[in-house]
């Protein structure tokens, strides 16, 4: 059987960069149900690195179909809530939650790329479901929406969720870092997504989701990484993209959480005794430039996410763990928006 690297080359499917917006992805055919052992899975699809695997003991196959995930149920919740967590983004609450990188909301353009499917796993009747980093709870929202008779609990260090009250959902302010108060053999399914930066032990966090999720169960995480490219030589060493991802890496590093997740996690993943890990990486546009339509409105969101989050983590990191002063990393900032709105560039990130 061909392989998936032999049969959607990662060096194909791009039209010539003639011109300042002719330059796209194009998007493959996505057939996962061809091989039940699937292992890396490079599609050139608008997200970043998405995994999925499971937990030994309870009988289960993983094969990732074309159509499992289903679709969220309640689009005026998500919408709504996603324009009213862009106006009042997260807000720190304690001395731990300094140790956490602020992320604005990227709801909206994960549904995006997966076609309004909240997750890719292959769950069967969840009884028990855990949202780790839940944010503002939307996805968490979405997910009990669509399963009403799954237990779902939404976790993070500030409780800044949304008051709408769904009967079978509840969140919790918890660190995930810490030991973890469930009972092993506990969740059907754990959800965690863009969580780089935010823990600096991986080999204890994926360890307690092996021990927390039932035999059978499923552990779904997608990060994004922080280093902008691009394929047709518009980022080149030494601009502002490249800089830009340079001082991600090395300031993350001082820190003492990695940025870069998701050059590793599936090595940490599997090492913890998951099986059936299926890795699939995808790629967003960082603003309008491509001349697909979806990929279009997805890079216009991103963009969206790279401006809100800009100041946020650029200063708490530069001034920080860099040494900058306020006025360097203003103009800073100042420079960046400025590529980052610059068409020229065919930026993306693999998430």
């Amino acid at each position: 059987m061909a392989s998936w690297e032999d049969e959607i080359p990662i060096d194909e499917g791009y039209e010539d960069a003639s011109s300042d917006d002719s330059f796209s992805f194009v998007q493959p055919r996505l057939d996962f149900d061809r091989d039940p052992n699937l292992g890396s899975v490079e599609c050139l699809l608008p997200l970043p690195y998405l995994i999925i695997a499971t937990k030994t003991g309870g009988g289960t196959t993983l094969i990732v179909t074309g159509n499992i995930g289903r679709p969220t149920t309640n689009k005026l919740r998500h919408s709504t809530i996603f324009r009213e967590s862009r106006q009042n983004r997260a807000k720190h609450h304690s001395d731990k939650s300094a140790k956490h990188i602020l992320k604005p909301n990227s709801h909206h353009a994960f549904l995006l790329t997966l076609n309004d499917r909240l997750f890719l796993a292959p769950l069967n009747d969840p009884k028990k479901a855990l949202d780790i980093g839940t944010g503002n709870g939307i996805w968490a929202q979405d997910f009990a929406d669509a399963f009403p008779d799954t237990d779902v609990i939404g976790t993070d260090l500030s409780p800044i969720q949304s008051k709408i009250s769904i009967p079978n959902l509840h969140f919790e302010v918890d660190d995930c870092c810490s030991e973890w108060v469930y009972p092993k053999d506990h969740f059907d399914f754990i959800h965690v997504r863009q969580m780089y930066g935010s823990i600096a032990d991986w080999a204890t966090f994926y360890q307690e989701c092996y021990d927390h999720l039932k035999p059978g169960g499923f552990i779904e995480q997608a990060e994004l990484s922080p280093v902008p490219k691009s394929d047709d030589g518009s980022i080149v060493p030494g601009d502002r993209f490249d800089e830009c991802g340079k001082l991600a890496i090395r300031s993350g590093d001082m820190f003492g959480k990695s940025l870069m997740v998701q050059t590793f996690m599936r090595d940490r993943i599997e090492k913890s005794g998951f099986v059936d890990v299926v890795e699939i990486k995808y790629k967003w546009p960082i603003g309008a430039w491509s001349t697909d339509a979806k990929l279009k409105e997805l890079g216009k969101w991103n963009l969206n996410h790279w401006e809100d989050g800009l100041e946020g983590w650029t200063m708490r990191f530069f001034t920080r763990y860099l040494g900058w002063t306020f006025d360097e990393v203003k103009q800073w900032n100042v420079r960046m928006r400025q590529a980052l709105r610059d068409r020229r560039y065919h930026a993306y990130q693999d998430v």
